[in-house]
């Protein structure tokens, strides 16, 4: 981002894009939203307050994605068993979206969904697999892929709706064993192939709801889409 600043508060249409990330969730979860911090994460939580309700837990070392939702759960108020896993740098995901996604879990009784998108040009991102019965089998990152697996259209956005008893038996499992010593939230859907658990997909009709923000390019990108969703273009 070539700041110093956290990247979850650089503004889209003035506004830290963090905020729209935890309105989004509130319109859902209501009071049941927990917002892992860790760089900065005192400014986080000062911004972050001033407009929501949201619980805070804290990543003290930046281990991958996995590691943040481990940091996240015992903040998760213990009644709740359905889990939501959405991400700060993604600003345009809309509720109705995060809505049907659970709605699709829910009738089909799994215990992870991941939501995807397709897109036409799906280099860089990891690609959904399934197998000769269509069931969900996998993700394979890029760099993983073989050459026919490249030619996937469908892709992982990141996000999750999970069934709290599975994600508490499957986070324990993860390892780091990977080139960036990390442990990858993905991973789950390995561990649960291998536990035989009920996993599918719910594909995105929009791709730019779930475009992510990593550079200043991207942040201008989001800003044009969000300026068009304001003045209900």
């Amino acid at each position: 981002m070539k700041s110093d600043k956290a990247k979850v508060l650089h503004e889209i249409s003035g506004r830290p894009m963090i905020l729209y990330v935890t309105d989004t969730a509130a319109q859902v979860f209501g009071d049941h939203v927990v917002v892992v911090v860790g760089h900065q994460a005192g400014l986080v939580q000062d911004v972050v307050r001033r407009e929501s309700s949201a619980r805070f837990a804290l990543q003290e070392e930046q281990l991958g994605t996995g590691h943040a939702v481990q940091s996240a759960l015992p903040a998760v108020p213990s009644g709740v068993q359905r889990i939501v896993i959405l991400y700060g740098d993604v600003p345009l995901l809309r509720s109705e979206t995060i809505t049907h996604l659970i709605d699709d879990h829910t009738r089909a009784g799994r215990d992870l969904t991941v939501l995807a998108v397709h897109l036409s040009n799906p280099t860089g991102y990891g690609r959904i697999i399934r197998d000769a019965d269509d069931r969900f089998i996998g993700i394979v990152e890029e760099a993983d892929s073989t050459p026919a697996q490249k030619q996937i259209k469908t892709i992982n956005t990141g996000i999750y709706c999970v069934e709290r008893p599975f994600l508490e038996n499957a986070l324990p499992q993860l390892t780091n064993d990977n080139t960036q010593g990390e442990f990858y939230l993905t991973d789950i859907v390995d561990i649960g192939y291998r536990l035989e658990r009920v996993m599918g997909v719910v594909t995105a009709s929009n791709p730019e709801e779930v475009a992510g923000v990593n550079s200043l390019e991207e942040l201008a990108r989001a800003e044009a889409i969000m300026e068009k969703r304001i003045a209900g273009e």
